[in-house]
């Protein structure tokens, strides 16, 4: 298997989900030569400069197309991450607190599993966190005044399950009352008018993408950069392969491709929507209720909701928006 250029080829090609003239246009051929060798009604074979062009292109090794690099072989070759592409990065805690500020330092674009983010955590309610060393405190501090400075560009993303979780569940939550309101005003001065930030809530239903919304993920698409945080503890993956950041980056960037999420405006009218609701200590049946009323974006929340809760609950009215 895999034992010519032509088989090489169309592995190459069902993997890269491209078009046929995408993929011609990598090779530098016209789209009729690209699909006679898909195929397989072409004789000739595809010559050296072809070869690397793929190679160059998806950062595969030349060593592909020799004869002997077949079979289980070759699919390892081009399925694998080259080393220097994926790091394992394990510190203290103030040395990872150091790595984040290096890594986000002038701008971050990151996907938070959990609400709210552990800046507006530190800041609002430091004493949810177990108290650690004076040098890390000094740099969460840091960390904070740095990302919450007005000028700070910063893009985040929470999933809804998340955002629900925070403000009305019982289990495994340590915010008092006080403090969800805190932070719930924090969040709103930070994101309210400023264009150097955005904010958005996703639907984590709406799309098989289970994954991003577990990990603490931070993506710095201008220097084809990112790192996530592994199960571990004290653990970040850190990743460098263009074309994988480029997948993460564009589906939570291109509408038609992104999950279902809030307009950045709106966001911080539903912060303070369930700063109101707390406030008042309404539960989230009620909760859903007036963003029902008074967004766009209800149909997103009622998929968060137990199929119970649905039952109890007024149906997603009409002219429902998913960005």
């Amino acid at each position: 298997m895999y034992k010519n250029p032509f088989e090489k080829i169309i592995e190459i090609y069902n993997r890269s989900h491209l078009s046929i003239s995408k993929f011609a246009k990598i090779a530098n051929k016209d789209r009729r030569t690209m699909a006679g060798w898909i195929d397989r009604t072409a004789s000739k074979e595809p010559n050296e400069s072809v070869k690397r062009d793929i190679c160059h292109f998806f950062r595969y090794p030349y060593s592909i197309w020799d004869e002997d690099c077949n079979g289980d072989d070759f699919l390892n070759e081009i399925t694998k991450l080259p080393k220097e592409e994926i790091k394992i990065v394990d510190f203290n805690y103030a040395d990872r607190l150091r790595y984040i500020l290096s890594h986000e330092e002038k701008e971050r674009f990151v996907i938070n599993p959990q609400f709210p983010g552990p800046v507006y955590r530190d800041t609002a309610a430091p004493l949810v966190n177990k108290q650690s060393s004076k040098e890390a405190e000094n740099l969460k501090s840091l960390r904070s005044e740095h990302m919450l400075c007005y000028s700070y560009e910063s893009v985040e993303w929470y999933p809804i399950k998340a955002l629900l979780n925070f403000c009305f569940s019982d289990i495994g939550n340590f915010y008092t009352r006080e403090d969800k309101i805190k932070i719930l005003d924090l969040m709103y001065e930070t994101f309210h008018n400023n264009y150097n930030k955005s904010l958005f809530f996703f639907d984590s239903y709406s799309r098989k993408i289970y994954g991003v919304d577990t990990a603490y993920t931070s993506i710095d698409h201008k220097k084809t950069s990112m790192f996530f945080k592994a199960p571990l503890e004290s653990v970040f993956i850190e990743i460098r392969n263009k074309k994988i950041i480029e997948r993460i980056h564009r589906h939570f960037t291109y509408i038609p491709e992104a999950p279902h999420h809030t307009n950045r405006l709106e966001s911080t009218n539903i912060l303070l929507i369930l700063k109101r609701s707390i406030e008042q200590d309404l539960n989230l049946e009620a909760c859903y209720e007036i963003i029902n009323k008074e967004t766009d974006y209800a149909a997103l929340f009622y998929n968060a909701l137990s199929p119970t809760l649905k039952k109890k609950v007024s149906k997603p009215k009409e002219g429902q928006r998913r960005n």
